[in-house]
């Protein structure tokens, strides 16, 4: 494939095709590791400190919570295919291609950035019963005449 072209569809590989060929190997430069799900201050605040640390993010998907570390396998090739794979972990092993990312279309349902957006998110979540998080309303302006 050159540089010029786009990558196939997952539907037009041809048998004997493999998808890795055409892909960059996403799947080797993170890992995500399932995390509780913040219920308390004290929750998200180990949650801003995961972020507190270069190279990770927080996601959720269907209310499950993450905790993503983009870190590039030291295996991966320059060619984006796997240097150890024929002694390569279990895990790697299990994973096939059937769900992954390699379409570029998949979103997460909440994805944090900075501990900044964590508080944020901890703010408005966690509000005592009937307390409003909203600002007060401001004092109507005077109608000049």
């Amino acid at each position: 494939m050159s540089k010029t072209q786009t990558k196939p569809q997952r539907e037009d590989l041809q048998p004997g095709e493999v998808l890795c060929e055409y892909c960059t190997a996403k799947c080797c430069r993170y890992f995500a590791l399932p995390i509780e799900t913040p219920t308390k201050r004290k929750d998200f605040e180990f949650i801003r400190w995961y972020l507190l640390h270069g190279q990770a993010s927080v996601f959720t998907e269907d209310d499950d919570w993450y905790l993503l570390v983009h870190t590039k396998c030291k295996h991966l090739q320059d060619d984006h295919l796997c240097g150890i794979y024929d002694t390569r972990p279990q895990i790697c092993r299990d994973y096939t291609t059937d769900n992954c990312e390699y379409e570029d279309d998949w979103t997460y349902d909440r994805y944090f950035e900075t501990a900044e957006q964590v508080w944020e998110y901890a703010e408005a979540t966690l509000q005592k019963k009937g307390e409003n998080i909203r600002s007060r309303k401001p004092p109507l302006l005077p109608v000049l005449a």
